[in-house]
């Protein structure tokens, strides 16, 4: 179990210390993540929703942070298909693909795994991983699944890093998106509710079954 102390002169921007840390984006993921055992994203119209619903119809979703070549070559490694964007979509027949839109997902039969790219959560989500940081796809219609599979964690020691996953402008700086923020408030609500402690925290024994990895948990508010 990682001790969540502060060591340096950067302890005020990592947070170091709190149970529960929130940082937008990319960068403020990379931020918080050091340290911390368990990384929720949330990007609430795309990314995590859709993650949340393809989960629930039993397919094995695999971040990447853009849709380009190498992203086509990872699907083809894994045996997956490659989602397209939400705008993409609008000209392909409801259940023909995969995308990125939660309601053209829910449409969707006989797929099994899907490599599903997206510049913000996805990308944090796949960067997050690749550090050795246990990824968690989070969003308003999941939120107490998240919470209630995270409780215990908290109560074993784990220090959780939460990650409102904004936009980007296309000059590729933060934008920072409201319905992300409610999102990772819901789920630090809902976390409390399950009776998780998120003050100050202090080193605690180290959980079962950790590990790096990205996960999704299927919705039910």
């Amino acid at each position: 179990m990682s001790d969540p102390r502060p060591d340096s002169r950067t302890a005020a921007h990592a947070q170091a210390g709190h149970r529960v840390r929130l940082e937008w984006g990319p960068t403020g993921a990379a931020a918080i993540a050091a340290g911390a055992d368990v990384a929720v994203v949330v990007d609430v119209l795309s990314f995590t929703t859709t993650l949340t619903v393809a989960v629930e119809r039993g397919m094995v979703v695999h971040p990447w942070g853009w849709r380009d070549e190498r992203a086509a070559a990872h699907a083809e490694a894994l045996g997956a298909v490659l989602a397209i964007g939400r705008f993409e979509q609008r000209s392909i027949a409801p259940g023909a693909t995969v995308s990125l839109s939660p309601a053209a997902m829910a449409q969707v039969s006989g797929i099994e795994r899907i490599v599903l790219p997206s510049p913000n959560g996805s990308a944090i989500s796949s960067g997050l991983r690749d550090a050795g940081v246990e990824v968690v796809g989070a969003c308003l219609r999941n939120r107490t699944a998240v919470a209630r599979w995270l409780a215990p964690r908290v109560a074993a020691g784990a220090v959780l890093a939460v990650v409102p996953a904004g936009e980007r402008w296309p000059d590729g700086t933060l934008r920072p998106a409201a319905e992300d923020l409610w999102g990772a408030g819901a789920v630090v609500d809902a976390l409390v509710l399950a009776g998780a402690a998120i003050g100050p925290a202090q080193p605690g024994p180290a959980q079962p079954g950790g590990g790096a990895g990205a996960r999704g948990v299927p919705g039910g508010a």
